[in-house]
């Protein structure tokens, strides 16, 4: 199980809409071989077909599709925007962290959930990985929540 280590986080991307945030989110794990390319389309599509249903908090989004979409390991990675971007969600927008979660099974996704919700549920958490400049801030947020 991978969780928000360094080469599954980016800081500072810039992208221009929903999809790209997706897309950018979905390229790190698929960068580390943890899902296939083709896990990226189904979650693009999940989000084409159903909105913003995964944008969960006020500037968060957890984009995933079916393990069998194309899940190898579990993950999650983080793509943190350097400019917000809407979703379309009527409350949580604009999002500025983009969290892509692969899991092969329900335990699993119930897993990352549970860990993804631990450290989120502090407000003061998102404040800090919304001004993050660096993966080190990143890490030291998330090491507090373990």
């Amino acid at each position: 199980m991978r969780f928000l280590e360094e080469s599954i986080v980016k800081v500072g991307v810039e992208v221009s809409n929903a999809y790209e945030a997706i897309e950018a989110a979905g390229n790190l794990l698929a960068e580390d071989a943890l899902i296939e390319e083709s896990y990226i389309e189904a979650m693009k599509n999940a989000y084409k077909e159903n909105g913003a249903y995964f944008v969960l908090a006020p500037h968060i989004a957890i984009p995933h599709a079916r393990p069998e979409d194309g899940v190898k390991e579990a993950s999650v990675s983080l793509v943190q925007l350097k400019n917000p971007v809407e979703f379309g969600h009527s409350f949580n927008d604009p999002v500025r962290l983009v969290f892509g979660l692969g899991a092969s099974s329900s335990d699993e996704h119930l897993t990352l959930l549970r860990k993804l919700t631990m450290l989120l549920n502090d407000s003061v958490n998102v404040e800090k990985l919304i001004n993050a400049t660096t993966y080190e801030e990143i890490k030291k947020i998330v090491e507090m929540e373990r």
